[in-house]
Formats: C-alpha cells, structure tokens, sequence
C-alpha cells in the first residue's frame, strides 16, 4: 500500500509512546494547569519530544497539542497531527480511558493514523487502501440501522456538565468515556455504536480517530454535518458526530430537534 512506510512510523511512534508510559503511574501523577485550564503533565511532554524527534522526515510539517504551533506547517502538503497525551484528565484520575494518537495528513487528508491506549494495550491501526487493526485483527465498524438500543460512546467532561441530560430518556445507553481519541477508535473497531462530541475538538484531539473510523466503513461530520479537513489554521472545530453513515443522519436529526 502507498503509505506502509508511514505506517511503520506510526507503529514505532506508538512503541515509544508506550514504552515512555511504563515510567509514570497513571493515578500518581503531578499535572499542571496550561493557559486554558487544561491540564498537562511531564509524561504529555515526554512523549511528545519522542514522538517530534522520531516521526518528521525532511519536508514534513508538525502539528501537536503540546508544541507551539509553528504556522510554517501551512505550507507542507505532508503534515504529522499528534496528541502525545489525550485524556490526560483520566490519566491524571488513574482511568484507563486515555490514548496516545497520531495521524499523518497529505493535503488536509489523513492517510494513516494509529492511536493506543498504553493501559488496555489496545492499538488501532491503519492506512489508505487498507483495513482497521486492532492488536493485528481485522476490525470494522457497527451497520446497524437505528439508534434504538444502540450504544453511545459520551465525552465525561460533557455528562458531568449536564450537557447530555437532554438525551436522558432516549433510547439508547450512553457511555461516559475519556479520550475522543479513544472513543473514535472504539466506534471504528465496532466496540460502540456512535460517538459525538457536543464541544470544540482540536484537530489532533481528532484526527486519527476521524481516518479510523473512515477507513472501518463510518462516517465523521462536524457538528453542522460538514466534512472535516485538516491542516488548516485555526484547528478548533465546533464537535463531531461519528457513527456509520444512517446512524449519523439520525443523531443529526436529534441534535437538531433537541433544546
């Protein structure tokens, strides 16, 4: 396949990730708080000079949560889009909800991307013109054709607020869960129905997730039923909505009818 070679990367980056994740102890760790309330910690930094050191080749631009953004990525077509920690909230609180996600975008279109969550050993895989891995099996997305009974994957932060109260008396169970990262890649590899985000997401939040779930057979919108395209300058996008393609037209018509 065209993008084996970024593939391989990809599996070393996750290698890595994991094998720096091995020196902290999720639940036991110090964070401190970013400009924005975030938190960060040593591992989100540690993990992120490894990856910014193994992943670029010459010509590649960078775009990560935990670099300054260097605008100069505008003006490559080959572009690695990296969360070196998301879900640290749960890392920090020792909840094996959190991932490790990395994508590589040729002209705004990711290519291939992987994404690991170092407590579950789970690694999501996969490149254009192939198929979803999960741990090396074959995994797609779920095909059925109603939200009744259907499982949907919840952004913690999100239910905590009170922003998914509205949906409490529908027919579906919904699931908090940490890492969007995490959550697409479950929805890709068929382990939940649906996932959709109700607050902005940056694009390395999720850019591997949105290829995932593509290349698994589902489809990812914007809030406003818009395709996502990446790279671009301002990386904030209004939320997501990932399922396959009927599931998502239903949720879309949800979220509009709700209050």
């Amino acid at each position: 396949m065209a993008y084996d070679d970024v593939l391989v990367r990809i599996r070393d980056g996750l290698d890595v990730a994991m094998d720096i994740f091995q020196d902290f102890t999720p639940g036991a760790v110090k964070a401190e708080t970013k400009k924005g309330g975030d938190p960060v910690t040593e591992a989100d930094m540690a993990v992120d000079t490894a990856l910014r050191e193994l992943l670029p080749q010459e010509g590649e631009g960078w775009l990560s949560e935990e670099t300054v953004d260097d605008l100069t990525r505008l003006t490559k077509e080959r572009v690695w889009i990296v969360d070196p920690l998301d879900g640290t909230k749960e890392f920090v609180a020792g909840i094996p909800e959190w991932s490790v996600s990395i994508a590589y975008s040729v002209a705004g279109r990711i290519v291939a991307a992987g994404i690991c969550n170092p407590v579950t050993r789970q690694r999501f895989v996969g490149s254009e013109g192939g198929l979803v891995k999960l741990n090396g099996d074959v995994v797609g997305i779920n095909h059925g054709d109603t939200l009744v009974g259907s499982t949907i994957l919840a952004s913690r932060s999100e239910v905590n607020r009170g922003q998914w109260q509205p949906f409490a008396n529908e027919p579906f169970t919904v699931i908090p869960t940490g890492s969007v990262a995490y959550k697409l890649a479950l929805v890709a590899a068929g382990k939940a129905d649906a996932t959709f985000s109700l607050a902005p997401k940056n694009e390395w939040d999720i850019a591997a997730g949105v290829f995932l779930v593509e290349l698994a057979g589902g489809r990812v919108t914007t809030l406003d039923n818009k395709k996502l395209i990446f790279n671009q300058k301002r990386t904030l996008v209004n939320g997501i909505v990932a399922a396959n393609p009927a599931l998502c037209e239903q949720i879309h018509e949800l979220l509009a009818s709700s209050p």
